[in-house]
């Protein structure tokens, strides 16, 4: 009989906390380990069909009310009907502690707290959250984060073990024909993606994403941004797409299960994430250090904590930046394959010239200099093995860039 751990969640959508369990349940040997889980809403989730498929089980409880007698009391005659886990793996942020209490208390032996965040948004909730966060040490048996800053902010200064969100690297391999694929099922052939996989909620920061999409527009009318989730905050972000006249230019893909292939379709994605962008401004910061001092000087007032103290204009420069240098240190093995190597500047120049277009009309249409289009076109020559505009455009065809 294999060993059966409760996770308890609120329930298993497609969101991060969710699919990271999903990736670990899919690859443990199920003989040995089986998952089970105890969820607070009454209706079937993203998951729920596959889990019953790997042979787990799911039970229902009603909404968590840390503070609520008949909810602990509902929780407290759960354990108790099912004394067969004596494991417990706890995924309800702060307020994990109301859980792991009720299980210490009905004789559950081991008892895990698991962070899966380094912040907590600052609401009205906000003060009891922390009430009951700093009361997780005092039930959990083991502690689990999946980053040091999760962990640290969490459990402060006491011992934690940290679980990295595990994928299956394979299926994100770079494959030409997968992102032909989606980029023809959206029509987006001949754009440039830029692309978020997140829930919408305001951690997520998707405000200022769509802000700086509209910074982008201005600069080339030839992006798409293509958002990935669902969430309770997702109207809001609908009406200001709405309201900024750029709906045509925005593709709301909802909840999917190929994530995997999306991916692929994307030129550059991102992530405004609040205090979770830190990596990004610190790399901005230190660019801005070593390349320009006195800019650097200037823009010292704005104190960096997060992203959204960061002036948009700076954040678009950034993305913009890295995507071209992440595009020119591209591996030499993938520089290789034809299919896999140009640049989307250099995609978007190759359609241009397919159609005819002079240089000089390039440069209006893409509102770049003369210089850059040639230092372009060059760059693609160069890839493609070709001398010419002739060449340039048969070889486009045959990797299917051009009709």
């Amino acid at each position: 009989m294999p060993v059966r751990v409760l996770h308890i969640v609120t329930y298993m959508g497609r969101g991060g906390l969710e699919t990271m369990l999903m990736n670990y349940y899919r690859h443990i040997n199920r003989d040995k380990v089986q998952f089970d889980f105890l969820v607070h809403r009454d209706f079937e989730a993203d998951y729920d069909k596959e889990i019953l498929t790997l042979g787990g089980k799911i039970y229902h409880i009603s909404r968590l009310i840390p503070w609520s007698h008949s909810y602990r009391e509902k929780l407290n005659h759960f354990f108790r009907e099912h004394p067969e886990y004596k494991i417990v793996h706890v995924h309800q942020d702060c307020l994990s502690s109301v859980a792991l209490q009720c299980a210490k208390e009905c004789g559950i032996l081991v008892r895990i707290a698991h962070s899966h965040n380094n912040a907590q948004d600052k609401n009205l909730k906000y003060l009891i959250k922390l009430y009951y966060m700093k009361k997780i040490p005092n039930y959990a048996t083991d502690l689990f984060a999946c980053s040091e800053a999760a962990g640290k902010w969490m459990f402060g200064e006491k011992a934690f073990q940290v679980v990295h969100n595990a994928i299956d690297i394979e299926k994100y391999k770079y494959s030409p024909a997968i992102a032909q694929k989606v980029r023809k099922q959206f029509n987006i052939e001949n754009k440039i993606v830029i692309g978020h996989v997140g829930r919408f909620n305001p951690q997520k920061n998707h405000e200022f994403l769509i802000d700086i999409f509209a910074e982008c527009i201005k600069r080339n009318s030839n992006v798409v941004l293509m958002l990935v989730g669902d969430g309770n905050g997702k109207k809001k972000i609908v009406s200001k797409v709405r309201a900024l006249g750029i709906n045509d230019k925005v593709i709301f893909m909802g909840v999917r299960s190929d994530v995997n292939e999306l991916l692929q379709a994307m030129d550059v994605f991102v992530f405004p994430y609040g205090k979770g962008g830190k990596e990004v401004l610190s790399a901005y910061v230190e660019w801005m250090k070593q390349n320009s001092p006195e800019g650097w000087h200037r823009k010292k007032k704005y104190n960096y904590g997060n992203v959204r103290r960061m002036p948009k204009e700076d954040y678009l420069e950034l993305i913009l930046r890295m995507a071209k240098k992440q595009c020119s240190s591209a591996p030499e093995s993938v520089q290789k394959t034809p299919e896999e190597h140009l640049t989307m500047m250099e995609t978007v120049i190759l359609t241009l010239i397919g159609k005819g277009r002079s240089n000089v009309e390039i440069c209006e249409e893409l509102n770049l200099k003369l210089s850059t289009v040639k230092s372009h076109i060059y760059s693609l020559y160069r890839k493609l093995g070709v001398k010419n505009r002739m060449q340039a455009t048969i070889k486009g065809k045959e990797m299917g860039i051009l009709k």
